[in-house]
């Protein structure tokens, strides 16, 4: 298996029985789902009738259905032998997105003397964002990406921590961000897309050789 680029995507999966825990030198599967791979249950609780797909890469069969690991892009699923195998290949992640506070996600972006966008991609500053999800975030934050991290206020990270958990809960009942005309992931990708907010033509440029969209009026560069 080729070794991946980044720890962004990583999902670590330990299957075993019910009732059995996970040791430290016990093997894992570790998927790295980047931007096309996902997990789909087909089975008793739901979705049984969801049809197999050329792109299904690698398929759990059990009693009650079946576990789908499906990405165009076979970007990757290792096998670590233990947990030591498992740090090696993570490296050192920061907390999920999901589970960080405030206060914590405050400090860690004063650590740093990179640009908003750039810190909050680095996924040993806080696990799980990726770049339509941080060009949403700070849109909605009203914060412009290449805003200092370290010049953000207590006001400005608490706006972004809320945004980001309405975010993150949205997408993850869709399965994705969604691209419904009132969010920026909606407009980014239109020829000449305009702000879902104030109408403005949306901004684009390059930021760690990632596409970066952003609203010129709503967020203006400091």
């Amino acid at each position: 298996m080729p070794e991946l680029p980044d720890v962004e995507g990583f999902r670590r999966i330990a299957v075993r029985p019910p009732g059995v825990q996970h040791r430290r030198k016990d093997p894992s599967v570790i998927f790295h789902f980047g931007m096309t791979g996902e997990l789909i249950w087909a089975g008793d609780t739901g979705g049984a009738d969801e049809p197999s797909h050329r792109h299904d890469r690698i398929v759990v069969t059990t009693e009650h259905g079946e576990l789908r690991y499906r990405d165009m892009r076979k970007q990757g699923v290792r096998l670590a032998e233990d947990d030591s195998a498992v740090n090696k290949i993570v490296g050192e992640t920061g907390p999920d997105a999901t589970d960080i506070t405030a206060a914590d996600l405050s400090i860690r972006l004063r650590e740093t003397n990179r640009q908003v966008k750039s810190a909050l991609m680095d996924q040993t500053v806080v696990a799980g964002l990726g770049n339509l999800l941080v060009d949403e975030i700070l849109w909605r934050t009203r914060i412009h990406p290449r805003t200092p991290a370290r010049d953000l206020s207590d006001a400005d990270v608490r706006r972004f921590h809320r945004r980001m958990r309405t975010v993150l809960r949205n997408s993850t009942a869709a399965g994705r961000v969604p691209t419904t005309s009132g969010w920026l992931t909606g407009r980014r990708d239109e020829d000449g897309g305009r702000c879902p907010r104030c109408g403005t033509k949306l901004s684009h440029t390059r930021m760690n050789s990632r596409r970066t969209v952003w609203c010129p009026k709503c967020q203006p560069q400091p």
